[in-house]
């Protein structure tokens, strides 16, 4: 099922179910206590983010061959941040290059993300892939300045700016995607593509990550995981290509759909 969260022109947001004909239908109920499609059809001025996540967790150098053009060991425990909740932003929505915060290294990510449908922990392997709701395009913007010079040595701050993380435009439930390792991921920048891979490239794979961040910590309903980012950053590149004012980015996954923002410079 592929549901969209929308605000109607009534001021309404909904979340509703998109039908093989793209009419989208009312659900009944909440995301994480059990939902139902309705007949009702919805008219939506806005395609929202697909939800407003409990928290945002980030796992980085999590592609070998991003690892690789990083100059960086493949590591051998997944590595964790964090990205708050202001990050959130819609399809189409701007991506802001803060004005009190100036960056001249905004990096685009393009991420496979991870909606847990239920509070869980100490979640095995084997079973990890039953608590998730579904999956959504992410983009994990990255200031580069922040995050690796002027951070004190975390990366979080740099990851955290308004706006700083594109969710959607749709969350595509489990069912329908029964491997997340056999997925097509890209970013086009401008019109051009900046990074074009497979999501079997990960390190850790989405049932490792589930069953190493739930261990001895409960990963709330609502949770989104961020798995990490392919080959092709702009930080990588020679010279390096950072987000600029007017820059269109889109994120793309197959089976998810095409998630785009345009970079604004708040100064």
């Amino acid at each position: 099922m592929r549901i969209l969260r929308c605000r109607t022109s009534e001021g309404e947001v909904v979340h509703a179910a998109a039908d093989a004909n793209g009419t989208l239908l009312a659900l009944e109920g909440g995301l994480f206590d059990g939902f139902r499609v309705t007949d009702r059809e919805i008219e939506a001025e806005a395609i929202l983010s697909p939800l407003e996540p409990r928290q945002i967790v980030g796992i980085g150098l999590n592609y070998r061959h991003h690892a690789d053009e990083s100059g960086m060991a493949h590591p051998k425990h997944p590595i964790v941040f964090h990205k708050t909740l202001n990050t959130v932003q819609d399809p189409d929505g701007p991506i802001v290059l803060p004005r009190a915060a100036p960056t001249t290294k905004a990096d685009y990510e393009c991420e496979l993300a991870v909606v847990i449908g239920r509070d869980c922990k100490d979640v095995p392997r084997a079973s990890a892939l039953d608590v998730v709701l579904g999956y959504t395009c992410a983009n994990d913007v990255s200031a580069r300045d922040w995050q690796l010079e002027l951070g004190g040595g975390q990366w979080s701050h740099g990851k955290s700016f308004d706006t700083f993380c594109p969710l959607g435009p749709a969350l595509v439930t489990a069912d329908e995607i029964r491997d997340p390792s056999a997925l097509t991921i890209r970013t086009v920048l401008n019109g051009t593509t900046v990074q074009d891979w497979r999501t079997d490239d990960m390190i850790f794979d989405v049932p490792e990550l589930i069953e190493f961040l739930s261990a001895g910590t409960t990963l709330l309903a609502g949770t989104v995981i961020l798995t990490g980012t392919p080959h092709g950053v702009g930080m990588a590149a020679d010279p390096p290509r950072w987000l600029r004012d007017g820059d269109d980015v889109v994120v793309s996954i197959s089976g998810i759909g095409d998630l785009r923002n345009r970079v604004v410079d708040e100064r």
